[in-house]
């Protein structure tokens, strides 16, 4: 079966730099067990991120109802839909019930006879993600030889040897041919979430290729060889079906067992969600488009799974030659762009190897200068993983609800001592909802965090709990709906006497205090909290905090719930409009123009895995706030800021709660990718 550099994109990053990805909710482990230091302690435990050692947070689990909204988090360091350079975001996930995090920080072995029983799939003490078999089939099968090397040279001729991995070297029981190249041609244990890129016209392409739904082939071997010690040494497995089908076992014997080239199946899932990447600047660890966010609703599949794991990988390739139509024997011209023909470009440095030195002017031979450039990196991934997280069957009477995760993202610290990890904060920030929907508020940490990291409580730890913010103190507008609580506040309301989404009392005070004993600082509570689905039933504004974290001065631990009476909200855009991308239903307010406004001016979008083939989208709003700034007239304009947003959102609430009937499955609102 031929295989062409067509059926993958390549990855890369300005070279010698570190363009690294990270993944904030769920909580990225960028290898991380439960060291404690600031920098991770084995980068080769897992997986092969190529991040900076200082990212990722220790392990913490979480579970997620099939069917709930989950807030997918990330920061990468350098851009995305911008002229810069090419990029690619991929979110996948797998479920196994070997799949763990692991007791030991060491690499699992990749010899069963170093593991307990003889078997290193079911020695727990390990973390492992892929299994043995995936590892061993991928270091002995034969490499894609049309894939473009640049100048690497590669110490062998199987998959674990690639353009930015030339040595072979391991980590985990990742594959680093499948790591570096998607879609990969061979079967995975992968399923797809979603793919972002700066072209959308690939979209179809990607769907189509994608693992949900296309089958793949690879040689299955007789399961013998994997069992002789000797055999095994000297096979290498073809990645083509003439060659398969000509292997035996034993070796040579014509009547022994055939290898056969196997058709192995879609896994099932709907083709992935592929939307344009939301943008970011380069050199920046940070926000996206105007300060917010960059976030991805994710529907999680409804399935059971005990044991899953998340990764993002971020691929970006230079513009220098075309990484699409580059291949094993294409020659890289880097002259013809500058007018040189190929013996003036090779005289002149422009050629693209490792650390050039070009003469930049024929007329000033002597004026060199050496450009940063390594091709192990001209076309690079960088990836985060999560910690184990499982799925689970909602409760009987949630099975047809809607539930929205609000987590805590960040770790103990303060920004220094985190980056390029994060502070505390509310995964999401903002979020709305309708009346009869559920949230369902869960968080994890750690207390082995860097023992002289800034922070309340005991050194190392990581506490949060939520409580409703006291009432406001100055005016925000007028609202037209109930609003409680205010950003401005750094005390709590009274528990006893707080109203908060309509729960019952005794809920708002749980998550206040977590449990009796706890301390004001939580230290004799736990890293982790589950404060279980709650019925939203009142409608309003609702601010709340965290106080332990909440510390004015150095971090904000705040959130806010739009909570509306349930209907859905109908915007119609004309027909010569752009869809609108903006899933953030906290900036839709009566003005269809402002709401188009917002999207020209580029909101980076939150997209919902929801609906894929028509990109429709709902569900809720994740996205942080703006900050206050001053107007074009030179006047603060925080405060009208906040009034405007208080009264927008009133607004929305005040007008869906005079609907007298639902509205049905046509009015949802209608989103789809935004072209920045």
């Amino acid at each position: 079966m031929a295989m062409t550099l067509k059926c993958i994109f390549i990855a890369a990053c300005i070279a010698y730099t570190q363009a690294d990805i990270y993944l904030h909710n769920p909580r990225g482990s960028n290898n991380r067990l439960n060291g404690r230091n600031r920098d991770r302690t084995n980068a080769n435990r897992l997986f092969d991120s190529q991040n900076n050692a200082r990212g990722g947070y220790n392990v913490g689990n979480l579970y997620y109802y099939a069917g709930s909204k989950l807030p997918i988090q990330w920061t990468n360091q350098h851009s995305c839909s911008d002229p810069n350079n090419n990029c690619e975001i991929v979110v996948q996930y797998m479920c196994n019930d070997k799949l763990r995090d692991g007791t030991t920080e060491t690499t699992i072995p990749d010899d069963n006879r170093r593991c307990k029983l003889r078997n290193c799939d079911t020695d727990t003490r390990f973390g492992m993600h892929e299994d043995f078999r995936y590892y061993e089939t991928c270091k002995r099968r034969q490499r894609n030889k049309g894939l473009f090397l640049a100048d690497q040279n590669l110490k062998g001729d199987t998959a674990k040897y690639t353009r930015q991995n030339a040595a072979g070297t391991r980590r985990g029981y990742e594959c680093p041919e499948e790591r570096d190249y998607y879609p990969y041609w061979h079967p995975t244990p992968w399923k797809d979430i979603v793919v972002m890129t700066n072209d959308v016209k690939r979209c179809n392409y990607y769907k189509n290729e994608s693992e949900n739904v296309k089958t793949r082939w690879a040689c299955k071997i007789p399961p013998a060889y994997f069992t002789c010690a000797e055999y095994l040494k000297t096979l290498e497995i073809p990645n083509n079906k003439e060659q398969c089908e000509k292997i035996r076992y034993p070796p040579g014997d014509p009547s022994g067992e055939k290898a056969v080239w196997y058709e192995y199946p879609a896994n099932g899932d709907p083709a992935p969600d592929c939307i344009l990447s939301p943008w970011s600047r380069d050199n920046h660890n940070g926000n996206g488009r105007n300060g917010y966010m960059n976030v991805y609703n994710w529907t999680v599949p409804k399935i059971e799974a005990h044991s899953c794991v998340m990764r993002i990988r971020y691929n970006i390739s230079t513009n220098d030659y075309d990484s699409w139509n580059t291949f094993a024997s294409s020659e890289v011209s880097i002259g013809k762009h500058f007018g040189l023909n190929e013996e003036d470009a090779k005289n002149r440095g422009y050629r693209f190897q490792n650390n050039p030195v070009v003469t930049v002017s024929k007329e000033s031979p002597r004026l060199k200068l050496r450009l940063a450039i390594n091709t192990a990196q001209y076309g690079r991934t960088f990836q985060d993983r999560s910690h184990v997280f499982s799925i689970e069957k909602p409760p009987e009477q949630l099975k047809n609800a809607v539930i929205h995760n609000v987590n805590v993202r960040g770790k103990r610290g303060n920004i220094v001592q985190t980056y390029p990890a994060m502070e505390y904060d509310f995964v999401p920030n903002k979020l709305h909802v309708n009346t009869g929907e559920y949230v369902h508020f869960q968080w994890t940490g750690s207390d082995h965090n860097p023992q002289n990291n800034d922070g309340e409580g005991n050194r190392g730890t990581d506490r949060s709990n939520v409580i409703p913010l006291a009432d406001p103190v100055f005016d925000e507008g007028k609202p037209k709906v109930d609003v409680f609580g205010q950003y401005g506040r750094n005390y709590p309301h009274n528990v006893s006497t707080a109203v908060f989404l309509g729960l019952p009392k005794e809920n708002v005070k749980r998550m206040a205090i977590l449990h009796p004993g706890a301390g004001p600082l939580f230290n004799e509570a736990g890293t982790y909290y589950d404060a279980r689905p709650q019925k939203v039933t009142r409608n309003g504004i609702f601010f709340y905090m965290c106080t332990r974290n909440n510390n004015f001065s150095n971090r904000s631990q705040k959130g806010k719930i739009v909570v509306k009476v349930e209907s859905a909200v109908k915007k119609k855009v004309a027909a010569d409009e752009p869809e609108i991308d903006d899933a953030s239903l906290e900036d839709l307010d009566s003005s269809m123009k402002e709401t188009n406004d917002d999207v020209k001016a580029g909101e980076a979008g939150i997209q919902d895995k929801g609906s894929t083939e028509n990109s429709k989208r709902d569900g809720g709003v994740n996205r942080s706030d703006e900050s206050g700034e001053k107007d074009a007239g030179g006047g603060s304009s925080y405060e009208n800021k906040i009034a405007e947003e208080i009264e927008k959102d009133s607004n929305e609430i005040r007008n869906d709660s005079q609907k007298t009937e639902p509205a049905d499955e046509s009015e949802k609102l209608d989103i789809s990718i935004l072209d920045h």
